[in-house]
């Protein structure tokens, strides 16, 4: 069974069509035009800044050849992280760096850990035009942190092994034994999967009762659902090569592999058992944060603010990730990627269910993990 067009709002997203090449051309060279207007505010004297990204490369190449024509005389040097322990890696590498900053911006793929070091103290206070402009429900109230360029938590299926009537349309079916044996997860230790996690832990803990995430675990554990160390990209190639039937990802995962020619299949699980606003799908927003102390604040400020852009958004979601703006208008062309209902979740109360939720879901899964 292949996989259909997603209509707008759809929880199953199918397999989208795929994205015209002129029209991604359109969008980078506006973005090239409107950030090269704001170049008059620059730094006196060249500068370098040292970007820490839990991003996908070729997402980080783009948005920085535009940073560059805006601002020529500010060298970017970008650290990153391997896939299988992106982000938590270059959390752990500030925390270590404290008493002296090597990283000035922090651009995270995820917003649950961007939190834990703001609590930490390890990131400055921003407030700038660009700033302003981020949604108060995607900001630090301390402005430590700025979100925006979404991205879907999702469940991929290979179509050709998974039935129509298969498809599981909420997280918790995920539980029933039919699925026992064909399911896969990143380890929920790093990357998105232990933040998504703790909004699951969260929400039902508020909605459902507290013994509703733990009954969801178990379930997982009969399944003897597969712990993945090579993270989201990991699960999806798990459901490529026929290892699995079904994983736990994010959505740029899956899109980057139908970029491919690979059919996969796509659903938006809700996370209620009833249809209702704010019930369906976990959409984690990118952060941007200047790190307390970092060697060049200035220049660190600029750039966080040229990343905070609707311009950078649209770059972004010109590329294989279609991330989901939140500070430009969505592209037509990217509506079929974006869930059609959204879980309605706190990112700070869920940042602060993220341990124990890990905790407990090593404790019942981690037998499963290879």
């Amino acid at each position: 069974m292949r996989s259909e067009r997603a209509r707008p709002g759809a929880r199953d997203a199918g397999r989208p069509g795929r994205r015209s090449p002129a029209r991604i051309v359109r969008l980078v060279a506006f973005a090239v035009i409107a950030v090269s207007a704001a170049a008059s505010c620059r730094p006196s004297d060249r500068a370098d800044v040292v970007l820490y990204a839990s991003i996908d490369d070729y997402v980080i190449r783009d948005v920085i050849r535009l940073f560059n024509r805006a601002h020529p005389e500010i060298r970017v040097r970008v650290v990153g992280d391997s896939e299988a322990v992106k982000t938590t890696g270059l959390v752990e590498r500030i925390r270590a760096e404290r008493t002296r900053p090597v990283a000035d911006v922090f651009w995270s793929g995820e917003v649950f850990q961007t939190i834990a070091l703001a609590d930490d103290g390890l990131l400055a206070p921003h407030v700038s035009a660009a700033s302003d402009a981020v949604p108060s429900g995607l900001r630090d109230p301390d402005r430590r942190w700025h979100g925006f360029a979404g991205r879907p938590r999702a469940i991929v299926y290979a179509p050709q092994r998974v039935a129509a009537d298969e498809i599981p349309t909420t997280w918790m079916m995920l539980a029933q034994s039919r699925y026992r044996g064909r399911l896969a997860m990143a380890d929920p230790r790093f990357g998105t999967t232990g933040g998504h996690l703790g909004a699951m832990k969260a929400y039902w803990d508020r909605h459902a009762g507290p013994g509703y995430y733990g009954a969801w675990l178990s379930g997982l554990a009969e399944n003897r659902i597969r712990l993945l160390p090579s993270g989201n990209a990991g699960v999806v190639r798990a459901v490529l090569d026929g290892e699995v039937d079904l994983g736990l990802t994010d959505g740029d995962d899956i899109w980057v592999m139908q970029d491919r020619g690979h059919d996969l299949g796509v659903v938006f699980p809700a996370h209620s058992g009833e249809d209702g606003p704010g019930t369906g799908t976990l959409v984690i927003p990118s952060t941007v944060a200047v790190v307390a102390g970092g060697p060049n604040p200035d220049a660190a400020r600029l750039l966080a603010d040229f990343l905070l852009s609707p311009e950078v958004e649209l770059c972004i979601a010109g590329t294989s990730s279609r991330n989901v703006p939140v500070l430009a208008p969505v592209p037509a062309e990217l509506v079929p990627y974006v869930p059609g209902d959204r879980l309605e979740i706190d990112y700070r109360r869920a940042a602060g269910q993220r341990t124990d939720a890990i905790r407990m879901a090593m404790e019942q899964l981690a037998g499963g993990a290879r």
